[in-house]
């Protein structure tokens, strides 16, 4: 059963949305244009707003998909937690959004099918992270930087929720957003490096 469970959740997070919509809109693929990676942002930036929410929105979905439905197929069966199957269901998604094989295992950054993840276990974190990526959106009007933040601000959010507020936070969601934190950041680890250099993509300039 957790086999299964880790490959339909593998698969769903595989499905290269950004991909598949670069070939019908334009016939090209989309990691050869823009920044090359094959996420949402990329698609904004190549394609327009319009192909880049939808994308944006099938990715969040991958992931919430695979935690909140996928997850539900072990309840009762392997002794965990459903927030622990609902991890390892949601993690399997973004690795395979990560790293798709139905693309040469080059797929994007993880952000979109972690929030979709996120979505499912506590979406009043998501919330407070959403809205600290649209703030220093707003300000740098950096993606990679605000979504780096918003990554960064989980585990801050969630131990405030549990020792400051005294909210049920599930110890295996509490200790996997610094695990998520840390994934998110390092799969942006080309971009941190293009940010200390200054040459960072932004949208300050349209073309």
């Amino acid at each position: 059963m957790l086999i299964i469970i880790l490959l339909l959740s593998y698969l769903i997070g595989s499905i290269p949305t950004s991909i598949i919509t670069a070939k019908v809109l334009k016939g090209v693929d989309i990691r050869d244009y823009g920044s090359g990676n094959a996420g949402g942002t990329n698609t904004f930036r190549v394609l327009g707003w319009q192909a880049g929410l939808f994308v944006s929105a099938v990715d969040i979905f991958k992931g919430f998909a695979a935690a909140f439905w996928i997850s539900r197929m072990a309840y009762g069966v392997l002794g965990l937690e459903p927030e622990a199957l609902q991890l390892i269901a949601g993690c399997a998604a973004v690795v395979g959004h990560v790293w798709t094989v139905f693309a040469r295992f080059r797929g994007g950054k993880g952000v979109a099918a972690a929030a979709g993840l996120l979505l499912a276990l506590n979406w009043q974190a998501l919330l407070i992270c959403t809205i600290v990526f649209v703030v220093v959106f707003g300000v740098f009007r950096i993606v990679s930087l605000a979504s780096i933040s918003a990554a960064a601000s989980l585990p801050i959010v969630l131990s405030v929720f549990r020792y400051l507020l005294n909210r049920p936070i599930a110890g295996s969601l509490y200790y996997f957003s610094f695990a998520a934190s840390a994934f998110i950041i390092f799969t942006h680890r080309s971009n941190i490096g293009r940010l200390l250099s200054g040459s960072e993509n932004s949208f300050k300039k349209k073309k």
